[in-house]
Formats: C-alpha cells, sequence, structure tokens
C-alpha cells in the first residue's frame, strides 16, 4: 500500500502500523512526534496504531541549536 511520509509517497505492506514504518525507514525512536493523517500518536499507541493505504504520516525529529 502506499502512504505519504513527510510529503513523499512511499510503499508499505498492508497492516503496518507507525511503528513498522518507522522501523521500514530506519527512523530514531528518541525525541521523535508523529501526527497520523493529522492526530498526534503517542509513542505508547505506535506498536497498535495500523496505517490505512492512502494515509498522510509526519515524522518530527527534535534538533538541537541555538
Amino acid at each position: 500500500m502506499e502512504i505519504q511520509v513527510n510529503g513523499q509517497w512511499r510503499e508499505f505492506p498492508d497492516e503496518a502500523t507507525v511503528a513498522d514504518v518507522l522501523e521500514a525507514l530506519g527512523t530514531a525512536t528518541q525525541g521523535v512526534a508523529v501526527a497520523l493523517d493529522g492526530e498526534v500518536v503517542r509513542r505508547g499507541r505506535w506498536t497498535d496504531a495500523v496505517v490505512a493505504k492512502g494515509a498522510r504520516l509526519d515524522i518530527l525529529t527534535a534538533v538541537q541549536g541555538g
């Protein structure tokens, strides 16, 4: 299935969860926030939150700076 990750269409297996997507992308889980179709997904739900075909997933990473 195709989903939109940070504005780019990507292919993932059907029934992939937020955790599956992050793992497939090699995204570190520390300092990361995820929104699924505009709704924040709490870290404790990443393994339960199934991403539907055509969904929009936004992955935000905290960065230090001055």
